[in-house]
């Protein structure tokens, strides 16, 4: 039975490998964590940002963390399950999406990663450009109140944003705009909506969204235009992901020529030297000259003959059974050597013999 070549455009060797998608990740969160830290900027002019911020909403009466605070502070049955899903599904629910996307719609999969890691690096800018305070750290004059700190008893943060207690040093809370719990959420709910199979992965991808907007403003996280920007971010992430796979794709493709085309000289030197095997693509090993202490003109015979050898697997292929060709170089066992084969190993016998 003919053997079938497996098609170069199969899913199975398009799906990108969870060896390599691991490091990647686990390298962007890394970087972005680190530049979270190292963003952290001035503390006043994080606060002027903030009450910037504060007051534009106010004049456009769009200030919905006010009474959502007031809301989530008032009752306990609010604000402790708030708290318990701002410390913990953004750093949950997004991984959980990305290995069930690689296993569920592999094709789609590279197209969505990249989408996420690009906002989130292009949000890391963005805490980089304007440091920003968030409510719950402003003056008490203004309303606000810190409900991880109010109800951090309940749960395993203290009173420096999600941060295990203790390790309030490791995050920046001045990294408020643009609010990738939003961004990251909204991403969460486009993906189960894209693909999700049934009514309920539809709903989750409605809900989910719209309870970490609800969340982070009556955490008194952020503001609301710190949410607006977060889906900003993910739009133009979006936008730059398939720019992005089609210059990785082209550099692939360059240096993957450019790694082929310096290699090709090797090979050569080493079929002509005497020394190695060289390979084709899809061919078996072709047979190297054997290692040799003799004097040059025996060399020298050697090279005629194989050029001999080489120029008539040149001109034509050798006949196998029912009308098929062997490829350039393909040795078939138990193969009758041809008459001009036999011609021209008789001239390189006579070659080494005149050599000697």
């Amino acid at each position: 039975m003919p053997h079938t070549a497996p098609r170069t455009g199969s899913p199975q060797r398009n799906q990108p490998r969870w060896w390599a998608e691991l490091p990647l990740i686990a390298v962007v969160y890394a970087a972005y964590s680190a530049g979270r830290l190292l963003a952290r900027g001035s503390v006043s002019d994080a606060v002027d940002h903030g009450l910037g911020i504060l007051e534009f909403e106010q004049t456009l009466h769009i200030d919905f963390e006010t009474p959502l605070n007031n809301l989530f502070t008032e009752h306990a049955s609010l604000g402790i399950p708030a708290d318990f899903a701002y410390a913990s599904l953004h750093y949950v629910v997004t991984p959980a999406i990305l290995v069930w996307l690689w296993k569920r719609a592999s094709a789609s999969y590279r197209l969505m990663r990249t989408w996420l890691l690009l906002s989130t690096l292009i949000g890391l800018v963005g805490f980089t450009l304007l440091p920003t305070c968030p409510p719950r750290l402003l003056d008490a004059s203004h309303g606000f109140v810190d409900t991880m700190a109010q109800y951090g008893s309940y749960g395993w943060w203290g009173g420096e944003a999600s941060a295990p207690r203790g390790l309030g040093g490791l995050t920046n809370q001045y990294a408020a705009m643009p609010s990738l719990h939003v961004g990251w959420a909204l991403w969460c709910g486009i993906v189960l909506w894209q693909h999700g199979r049934g009514r309920w992965a539809k709903v989750a991808g409605v809900a989910y969204p719209l309870l970490t907007l609800l969340v982070v403003m009556g955490t008194a996280n952020h503001y609301f235009l710190d949410a607006v920007a977060g889906a900003a971010v993910m739009g133009i992430g979006f936008l730059l992901a398939k720019p992005a796979l089609r210059l990785a794709a082209r550099a692939r493709a360059r240096f993957g020529d450019t790694a082929v085309s310096g290699a090709a000289p090797a090979g050569a030197e080493a079929g002509a030297g005497g020394s190695g095997a060289a390979y084709g693509p899809g061919d078996g090993p072709a047979e190297a000259p054997q290692e040799r202490s003799e004097p040059a003109a025996v060399g020298s015979a050697d090279a005629a003959a194989a050029q001999v050898a080489g120029a008539d697997s040149e001109v034509s292929t050798p006949v196998v059974s029912g009308g098929c060709e062997t490829s350039a170089g393909e040795h078939i066992p138990q193969q009758p050597t041809r008459q001009a084969d036999r011609d021209a190993a008789a001239s390189a016998d006579g070659a080494r013999a005149a050599a000697r």
